[in-house]
C-alpha cells in the first residue's frame, strides 16, 4: 500500500471513531439511567407555535423547568423543546405516563384532574396558549350591604332552577317545576318550586321589568292580524263581563291538523309568551318554533292532563281539563322547545347546536273561546314568582307542610324516609318566598301559610317533623328528618333564612314564636358550625358523628353554598365566627389548608 493511501485510510478511521463517539455520548447523556429499558430515550422533538411572551417559561432554581431548552431566539424563532417518555408510579400501586425535561417531571393534566380533584382546561387567545387551573369548580357570590324579607335572596338570580336536567318541565297546570329528582316518574319537589319562586323574584329585582310586545289585548278596531284558515273561522272583539275588559272572541276547527287563527311573530329575542285563554270546546294554542338548524318545532298547549309529550315535530303540553275557565300561562318558549327535545334526542354538543332556539315563528289558536293580553317579551320573572306562591298556598297541608311525595335513601337501610317527609329547607325556602309575596301584595293568605309553616319546628323527627337534638342540646332543623339524624348545613341555615324573615315581617305574636326557633338554631349554628371544617374543605353533614362512618365530604358547589350562607349572615348577625370561617373556606377553595402539627 502506498503510503498516501495508509494515511487517507487513517484519517478515516480517525473521522468515523469520532464521530460514533460523539453519538454515544449525546445518547448517554440524554438516558439518566432512570428510563425502563422498554421506554426509548428520546421519542420526539416538540414544537410549538405559540407562547411569543416572557411570562410563560416554567423556572426553577436550579435553571430546570417546563420549557428549558425552548422559547423564542433571537430572531424570534421557536426552538425545539426535547423532552422523553417516563413510567410515574403512584403510591407503588400503578403507572402513569409522564414526561421529562431535564430535573422536571411532567404529569398528565387529565391524570391530576382526577386523583387530585381540580380542574382545569388550556384557554386559546390571541394565538397565546394558558392552562386555566382551579381547585374549585364554583363560585362565591359576594353579599349585598344589606338584607330584608324583601330583598333580593341571597344570590338567587344567579339561579336558573328551570335548566337544570332533573327538572322535566314546567308545568302549564301548575306553572311551576315537575321535577325527576331521586324518582324518573317526577313529583312536585317543594324545595325546588321555592328556588324557582325565589330565583324569579331575585331577577325581578336586578333586572327590572321588561320591555313587552303585545301582540293581542283586544283593545284594537279589528283583528287584522289574525290570518284565517278558512271561511268557517272567525275571530271578533268582544267585551267580557267576568274580566271587566275587552277580549277577542274566536272560532275554528279543533284539529291540529287545521293550520288555526295564526298570528305571525318572527320573534328571535322575546321568546317568553304570556297570554290569558279560556277555552270552551276541545281548543288548543300552538307556538311555532325554528331552531338554528332552520328545522320548525310545534309546541301545542292541550286540554289534557298529560304534563309534556313530543310526536315527531309536535311537543305537548297539558293544560289539564280546564274549559269554561281563564287559563293564565306564562311560558318560556325556549325552555319548553329543550324540554320537549330532551325526550327524543340526546345532549349531544352537536345536537345542541342545531336544536337551539332561533325564533318564534308563529302563534295560533283552535276551538272556541275567548283570549286577552297575548304578549312577548325577555321574562315574565314575576308571573313564575307568583306561580311558585301560589302553588304553595294550594299544597300547604293541615300540618302547615308540604310533604315530599318519594322515598329519600341518604344510606340504604339506615337513613331513609319514606314518601311523606317533610323538609326544613322546604318550610325555611317557603317562608322566605311567602312572606315576599306578602309584602308585594298584602294579601294575607301569603303570611297566614308562612306561619303555619313553622308548626314543624316544634315536632321531633321521631314524630314527623323536623327538630332534631345534637348531643340532646342543641335544636337541629333537619332538611332530611331521618334517625339517626343526619345534620345537613346548608339545609339548616336556609331554614334560618326563613325564620329570620318570618321573625321580621309577621305580627306580635307569631314574630315572638318565629324568633324563639331562630335564636334556638342559632345558638346551635354557632357551637357546631366547626364541626363541619375539615380543613381542607367541608362536610355536607354529620353522619360520620352520629353513625361513625365515613364522612360525607361537601362537593364544591355545596361548599361555595356555605361560603355564600355565611356571608348572608355576616349581614344580619355581627358575630365575627360567621365572617372569619367564610374567609377560611374561601381559602380553601384556592388550595390553601389549615395548618398541621
Amino acid at each position: 500500500m502506498r503510503l498516501s493511501q495508509a494515511v487517507r485510510l487513517v484519517g478515516a478511521v480517525g473521522i468515523v471513531s469520532i464521530l460514533v463517539t460523539a453519538c454515544l455520548w449525546t445518547s448517554c447523556s440524554k438516558n439518566d439511567g432512570h428510563l425502563p429499558r422498554e421506554v426509548p430515550a428520546v421519542v420526539s422533538d416538540f414544537k410549538t407555535e405559540f407562547h411569543n411572551r416572557g411570562t410563560n417559561s416554567i423556572k426553577s432554581d436550579s435553571g430546570g423547568g417546563g420549557v428549558r431548552g425552548g422559547g423564542w431566539g433571537k430572531e424570534g424563532r421557536v426552538a425545539s423543546l426535547k423532552y422523553h417518555e417516563m413510567d410515574c408510579v403512584i403510591n407503588g400501586d400503578y403507572p402513569v405516563k409522564c414526561r421529562r425535561e431535564g430535573p422536571e417531571v411532567f404529569m398528565p393534566l387529565s391524570f391530576i384532574q382526577t386523583y387530585f380533584e381540580v380542574f382545569g382546561k388550556v384557554e386559546t387567545n390571541d394565538k397565546y396558549e394558558r392552562l386555566e387551573f382551579m381547585h374549585a369548580n364554583s363560585k362565591v357570590h359576594p353579599p349585598r350591604q344589606s338584607y330584608s324579607p324583601s330583598s333580593v335572596f341571597m344570590s338567587f338570580e344567579f339561579y336558573h332552577v328551570e335548566e337544570r336536567d332533573r327538572v322535566k318541565c314546567i308545568s302549564a297546570i301548575e306553572g311551576v317545576p315537575f321535577s325527576t329528582q331521586w324518582t324518573p316518574d317526577g313529583h312536585f319537589y317543594p324545595i325546588q318550586i321555592a328556588q324557582y319562586g325565589l330565583s324569579h323574584y331575585s331577577k325581578h329585582l336586578v333586572e327590572g321589568l321588561p320591555e313587552v310586545l303585545v301582540m293581542e289585548d283586544g283593545e284594537e278596531e279589528d283583528v287584522a292580524d289574525w290570518a284565517r284558515p278558512d271561511n268557517r273561522a272567525h275571530m271578533r272583539l268582544t267585551h267580557d263581563s267576568n274580566t271587566d275588559s275587552n277580549v277577542v272572541e274566536f272560532a275554528a276547527s279543533d284539529s291540529l291538523r287545521n293550520p288555526g287563527l295564526v298570528m305571525m311573530a318572527d320573534e328571535k329575542e322575546d321568546y317568553v309568551m304570556t297570554v290569558d285563554v279560556l277555552f270552551t270546546s276541545n281548543g288548543s294554542l300552538t307556538v311555532t318554533v325554528e331552531t338554528q338548524s332552520g328545522q320548525l318545532f310545534n309546541i301545542h298547549f292541550v286540554l289534557s292532563s298529560t304534563l309534556i309529550t313530543m310526536e315527531g315535530s309536535d311537543i305537548f303540553y297539558g293544560l289539564g281539563q280546564q274549559r269554561g275557565h281563564w287559563i293564565h300561562l306564562a311560558r318560556d318558549i325556549k325552555i319548553d322547545l329543550q324540554k320537549g327535545l330532551s325526550l327524543k334526542y340526546t345532549k349531544t354538543r352537536r345536537t345542541k347546536s342545531k336544536m337551539n332556539f332561533a325564533r318564534i315563528k308563529d302563534i295560533a289558536v283552535r276551538g272556541q273561546g275567548r283570549l286577552d293580553n297575548l304578549t312577548l317579551a325577555r321574562s315574565a320573572h314575576m308571573d313564575n314568582f307568583y306561580a311558585a306562591a301560589d302553588w304553595m298556598v294550594r299544597h300547604q297541608d293541615d300540618r302547615g307542610g308540604w310533604p315530599i311525595m318519594v322515598r329519600r335513601k341518604l344510606l340504604e337501610g339506615v337513613m331513609e324516609l319514606p314518601p311523606g317527609w317533610y323538609s326544613a329547607m322546604a318550610q325555611g325556602q317557603a317562608m322566605s318566598l311567602l312572606v315576599r309575596a306578602h309584602l308585594l301584595t298584602s294579601d294575607p293568605q301569603y303570611l297566614t301559610a308562612a306561619v303555619k309553616a313553622m308548626k314543624l319546628f316544634e315536632i321531633s323527627s321521631e314524630q314527623g317533623g323536623v327538630l332534631a337534638k345534637f348531643m340532646g342540646q342543641y335544636d337541629w332543623y333537619e332538611e332530611y328528618p331521618t334517625t339517626p339524624s343526619s345534620f345537613v348545613l346548608n339545609g339548616f341555615i336556609y331554614a334560618l333564612l326563613g325564620l329570620y324573615d318570618l321573625k321580621e315581617t309577621a305580627n306580635k305574636d307569631d314574630s315572638v314564636v318565629a324568633s324563639k326557633l331562630y335564636e334556638a338554631g342559632m345558638k346551635s349554628l354557632k357551637a357546631m358550625l366547626l364541626m363541619f371544617d375539615t380543613g381542607s374543605d367541608t362536610f355536607y353533614d354529620l353522619r360520620h358523628l352520629t353513625l361513625g362512618i365515613e364522612p360525607n365530604r361537601a362537593r364544591w358547589d355545596y361548599h361555595t353554598t356555605h361560603i355564600n350562607q355565611l356571608l348572608q349572615l355576616v349581614i344580619i348577625d355581627d358575630d365575627p365566627l360567621f365572617k372569619t370561617t367564610a374567609q377560611r373556606w374561601m381559602g380553601y377553595m384556592k388550595g390553601k389548608r389549615a395548618r398541621h402539627n
